[in-house]
């Protein structure tokens, strides 16, 4: 039984706008990601694009950690620990930064990815990642930064694995894809009852669909939260 996730509610509000994309496995976030920062830069907005774990130079050497394969054998706590180091680093270094700047922050994956596999997936306490996420993201001044709009591309987890298995061709499965079927089904799982806690801020986008028409629904999603251009 999992213990129902501690509420977080928007703490930081910023000049700018925040979006977070979240999925399972090969839901298609790397491309939505890049088709919206398209299209608002078309639509004349300064947008600033990032990624976790991999966000920062600190970031990309933990990424080389937590996704490489050879590194099987990483306990699931150290897994937890490492993604929490990359998010506050992210934050400090390139977030806050970005915001402060006007800019239209669009990030593939953020703090609803552990919630989602390190505690629905691997285990952990749901609530207590929150608490632990809310200290990556806030550090001492106890200010949470927090997406004002979260896309979650809601896909079958036997078909993102799928799509995924076609994307990287004859390049090897990182640790997170390695895992069984039954774990990313928990994943999922994770992600649909955060968008049930969280419905103001986590909008569900069935992921099945084309590119083009996921993106169109997730243009419809936000274009009435975006802020007025001087």
């Amino acid at each position: 039984m999992q213990k129902t996730p501690r509420s977080l509610t928007p703490e930081l509000l910023t000049p700018g706008l925040f979006i977070s994309f979240e999925g399972v496995e090969g839901c298609g976030k790397t491309t939505q990601v890049k088709l919206l920062a398209a299209g608002l830069r078309e639509a004349g907005y300064s947008v600033y694009t990032t990624i976790e774990p991999g966000g920062t130079k600190l970031g990309e050497r933990i990424t080389d950690i937590v996704l490489s394969s050879t590194d099987a054998k990483l306990s699931p706590a150290a897994e937890l620990f490492l993604f929490l180091a990359d998010r506050a680093q992210h934050v400090a270094e390139a977030l806050r930064p970005a915001l402060v700047k006007n800019q239209i922050i669009i990030s593939d994956r953020y703090l609803d990815a552990t919630v989602a596999y390190q505690g629905y997936g691997r285990g952990f306490d749901p609530g207590l990642i929150e608490l632990m996420n809310r200290l990556a993201v806030a550090g001492v001044s106890d200010v949470v930064l927090l997406p004002q709009i979260t896309i979650l591309l809601d896909l079958d987890p036997r078909l993102g694995l799928e799509r995924a298995k076609k994307r990287r061709g004859l390049s090897p499965a990182d640790r997170i894809e390695q895992q069984d079927v039954s774990f990313h089904a928990r994943v999922r799982q994770g992600y649909l009852e955060l968008a049930a806690l969280y419905p103001e801020r986590i909008r569900r986008v069935p992921a099945a669909y084309s590119p083009r028409i996921v993106s169109r629904m997730i243009w419809e999603l936000i274009k009435d939260c975006l802020p007025d251009l001087n």
